[in-house]
């Protein structure tokens, strides 16, 4: 009979024990910090979107070419997942989070002074790396040091940060665009980014381990032999096609095929991200207060993530036929289903993993579910061209992604509560 290991171990914040009655000062103070973060990771990653209509006439790129210039943050970002996510079961993750955000930080400023389509798929490279270590970073911290009926709100304010930041990158950087021009976007956001670094330094979690802990948890192969991370995997695949599919092409759709202006593009390309991400932290905090009061984590957490993914996938569709007034009424339904989704979904995940295996089960999953957000602008690009321009077919294949998503949150995770990892899959 294997023997099962013991209860999580715990790594506190110092003084910041766990609290039943709310976070304390130094959790707060290092949960704000992540979703900062996350804002700026997602406004620096979303800049592209925002020039990408300035690039397309100063560069001369085709929709091919645009495609797989919106896709190469992805290729190291889901590459290099499997990496961060083990370093951060293995080693001290909040000196780990650091290098990452000085590497995508930087790589931003520099693509103000990028002058050709190489230049600028290089560093969309680099800072695909550098921000490959956030996720793991914060599913490594946040299942150590915040309890379960805490942690959706948790989730949900980096999940809500997330999801504003593409809309900021949209409406602050195509004002910057439309008025200085996309370098210049490019140089405020990575010198903003910057400002973050030395409050990380100052309050990151100092990570205590017990002598006899475990360092690293159980091995890749282990969390790969198993049937729920899969579903797990397979389901943020089929929604980051989806989701990245609207991050990445949303901007060229409104002003290709909808023929919105720049400023009228600012503002509905950006307004979605901003309902979604209030929806995130709304749908965090009553998931959570539903759990305080007795429902369980598998009932909580799916009926957000379950009924988000269905309510989107019904809209998207509609939305490419609509007319302008009713595309955007059913462009806001549609984030605001994702944020009933997002809210929740790597909240599922640490439940599911435990402190033991969280970094290493949300770099795998990251890793395969962003392989979704590679392939969509390439897809997209290709439907686009060989439509003549037209952007319905490719909202049809996004609203299929989502459907699969929905079954595979539905049906292929069981029951929502930690997997029980044997000492012999232990590395």
């Amino acid at each position: 009979m294997k023997a099962e290991l013991p209860g999580p171990v715990d790594l506190s914040l110092g003084d910041a024990g766990k609290s039943k009655k709310g976070l304390t000062t130094a959790q707060q103070r290092i949960l704000w910090l992540l979703v900062l973060s996350a804002w700026l990771n997602f406004i620096d990653r979303g800049a592209l979107s925002a020039a990408a209509p300035a690039l397309k006439v100063e560069l001369g790129l085709t929709p091919v070419e645009l495609g797989y210039l919106l896709s190469a943050f992805f290729w190291t970002y889901a590459g290099c997942q499997v990496i961060t996510g083990w370093l951060a079961d293995r080693f001290n993750v909040a000196r780990l989070f650091a290098v990452g955000f000085l590497v995508w930080s930087s790589s931003v400023l520099l693509t103000g002074f990028a002058g050709t389509f190489a230049w600028l798929f290089a560093l969309r490279l680099v800072l695909g790396m550098g921000e490959s270590t956030a996720y793991p970073s914060y599913a490594r911290i946040l299942s150590r040091d915040f309890p379960e009926h805490r942690r959706g709100l948790a989730n949900a304010l980096i999940d809500a940060a997330s999801k504003t930041g593409p809309g900021v990158a949209t409406f602050v950087g195509a004002l910057i665009i439309s008025a200085f021009g996309w370098r210049t976007m490019y140089l405020v956001f990575g010198a903003v980014g910057l400002l973050w670094l030395p409050f990380w330094i100052r309050w990151a979690p100092r990570e205590q381990r017990r002598p006899d802990a475990s360092p690293s948890g159980p091995g890749m192969g282990m969390i790969l032999s198993r049937g729920t991370p899969w579903a797990t995997f397979a389901g943020l695949f089929c929604f980051n096609y989806a989701y990245f599919f609207l991050v990445t092409w949303l901007p060229s759709y409104l002003v290709m095929e909808r023929h919105f202006s720049m400023h009228r593009m600012a503002v509905f390309g950006g307004l979605p991200f901003i309902v979604c991400g209030g929806t995130s932290a709304a749908a965090g905090w009553i998931s959570d207060a539903w759990i305080a009061n007795g429902a369980t984590p598998n009932r909580a957490r799916k009926t957000f993530a379950v009924s988000g993914l269905l309510i989107c996938a019904a809209t998207l569709p509609a939305l490419a036929l609509a007319t302008d007034t009713a595309a955007m009424v059913l462009l806001m339904v549609s984030f605001f289903a994702i944020g009933l989704f997002t809210s929740n979904v790597w909240t599922i995940t640490q439940s599911l993993a435990g402190p033991e295996a969280a970094g290493k089960w949300t770099g795998l999953q990251n890793a395969i579910g962003n392989l979704g957000s590679v392939v969509a602008p390439i897809v997209t690009g290709l439907i686009v061209a060989a439509t003549g321009g037209r952007f319905f077919l490719a909202f049809v294949a996004a609203s299929a992604g989502l459907l699969i998503a929905a079954a595979m949150y539905l049906l292929g995770i069981g029951r929502i509560e930690p997997l029980r990892w044997t000492v012999e899959e232990f590395q």
